[in-house]
């Protein structure tokens, strides 16, 4: 049959067939093209939306930079800087757009959007970039440099390392590795051979990486602060005080100052009362840079009410902040205080912070004594527990008076949960396109764990549907893995499991049996 011929109705068939199959090809490839115009236009929405906020975080540079000019002005110098170079860059970045899309009727019609000439024709001539690909490259590279030369403070090394990352243009000689093992040229690899609306794409992307590098950049600057926190009009007061309890008629040492603690901000004037008892300047209270510093005795055992206000010149007037503080007053305690910092157990395996203090006793004068524990500063131990269930920690200290205190305190003891399996961050079950797989670092993440450990892969087993079980040491896919990949088909569930985590600063401590992953393949 195989030697034989064709009959006319089995060549009509195997024709249908074929057209079947190119209509099939021809529908993917239209929504892919979709996918890739609704990405951009959401990518353009969220650029107009940091744009507004950035511009909100440089007015708020701004004001500070008018109310503090010694701290603030070269700040704000920096901010306009790196804004001016972002929207130059940004406006370069539009224009080309522009001239992508010019001639189309309709340039929401992503599905029409499949050519690959117009980048192909203005970027690259023959083997080599022409004159708008150089132009290209020496942009995104200016841009980098000179983000970094403008950002060069240590302050900003995050920054600059994340700007880095975003405009990467490959290594040094300006070459990228393909999934084949080719090295090309990093214009080529992103944007030779493109549709139409993927390269248009990558460029709004590219646009919203400099947002980021300029929202980054002044959030720096200003200090995570946000600009309502800039004007005094919605200042808090705060109560500072050399310690947090007092003895009954002890003297009270504390002053309220504002929230910023600017010390060049000193009010003019104050109203405050005590319990509903009106104080006296320079009796009771003193005016002093940064706020008011209190004369008052502590008073007896109990919670003390401090209200009033107090007032700053701004602009030529009075501005008044509200006071509304409350400090309390203990009698000298007979009992030591333990507590641990995260909660009333303490894990083996880490190294539990601890705070172990006994009011009035100075924490130098302090003992506490335990398998395990040892002091850091003040008031502050750590606790390494051993074997056991349980663990006792005795506190000991002489008060002024002579009298010696010593109390014991019980924590439990527990493991380290069960790790989770991640890929990309993920838990549990994940999709995503092979191509991300390939590159993927698999980790172990103890979700919901009250200390911030870092784990470690050192291996784990990987299973294609249809494909023997791979071992694979180190936590990214080895060569004999990504064969198995390559063989998996759309929708497959890929098995990631037997997962072989450790903590990096305690490779003693064996980890509970860490949880797997399912990876479902999207294309």
């Amino acid at each position: 049959m195989a030697g034989g011929k064709l009959s006319p109705r089995q060549k009509m068939i195997n024709l249908m067939y074929l057209i079947f199959i190119a209509m099939l090809a021809l529908n993917m490839s239209k929504e892919v093209l979709s996918a890739f115009g609704l990405l951009n236009e959401k990518l353009e929405a969220s650029n107009i939306k940091a744009d507004q906020n950035n511009l909100a975080f440089l007015g708020g540079l701004e004001t500070k930079a008018s109310e503090n000019a010694e701290k603030y002005s070269k700040l704000y110098e920096k901010a306009t800087k790196i804004k001016d170079l972002s929207q130059e860059y940004y406006s370069y970045l539009e224009g080309l757009k522009k001239k992508m899309k010019e001639g189309l009727e309709d340039p929401t019609e992503y599905e029409v959007m499949d050519k690959t000439d117009f980048l192909d024709q203005r970027f690259f001539q023959g083997d080599n970039l022409s004159k708008e690909g150089k132009e290209f490259m020496k942009r995104i590279n200016d841009y980098r440099t000179q983000v970094a030369t403008i950002l060069s403070d240590e302050q900003f090394k995050e920054v600059r390392t994340s700007a880095n990352a975003r405009f990467e243009t490959g290594d040094k000689d300006g070459k990228v590795t393909n999934r084949d093992g080719n090295r090309l040229d990093w214009l080529n690899y992103h944007f030779e051979g493109f549709p139409l609306v993927a390269s248009l794409t990558k460029i709004t992307q590219i646009q919203a990486d400099v947002k980021s590098t300029e929202q980054d950049a002044l959030k720096a600057m200003l200090e995570d602060q946000l600009t309502g926190e800039i004007s005094l009009s919605n200042f808090q007061t705060l109560l500072d005080q050399k310690k947090s309890v007092f003895y009954a008629g002890e003297k009270f040492d504390g002053s309220i100052v504002l929230g910023k603690t600017d010390k060049s901000s000193k009010p003019v004037r104050a109203e405050l009362t005590l319990d509903g008892r009106k104080l006296t300047q320079d009796r009771d209270y003193a005016l002093e840079s940064g706020g008011v510093k209190m004369l008052i005795s502590a008073g007896s055992a109990g919670d003390h009410e401090l209200k009033g206000k107090l007032f700053y010149m701004q602009d030529g007037e009075e501005i008044p902040v509200d006071v509304n503080n409350v400090f309390s007053t203990i009698n000298k305690p007979n009992a030591a205080v333990i507590a641990a910092d995260k909660m009333n157990v303490v894990y083996r395996g880490v190294a539990n912070p601890m705070t172990i203090s006994i009011p009035g006793i100075p924490d130098n004068k302090v003992t506490a004594s335990a398998p395990g524990l040892t002091k850091r500063s003040g008031s502050k131990y750590i606790m390494n527990p051993g074997k056991g269930r349980t663990i006792k920690i005795v506190a000991s200290g002489v008060l002024p008076d002579g009298q010696r205190i010593s109390t014991p305190a019980e924590f439990r003891i527990k493991d380290i949960p069960r790790p989770a399996g991640s890929i990309r961050g993920e838990t549990g079950s994940a999709k995503m396109p092979r191509r991300n797989l390939e590159i993927a670092t698999v980790g172990a993440l103890l979700e919901d764990f009250d200390f911030d450990l870092n784990l470690a892969v050192s291996g784990f087993k990987f299973k294609v549907p249809g494909q023997p079980t791979v071992n694979v040491r180190g936590g990214k896919l080895d060569s004999r893995a990504k064969s198995a990949l390559k063989r998996a088909r759309r929708g497959d569930a890929l098995q990631i499991f037997d997962i072989e985590a450790y903590i990096t600063n305690n490779r003693t401590y064996k980890l509970k049996k860490v949880s797997p992953v399912i990876v479902e393949i999207t294309n």
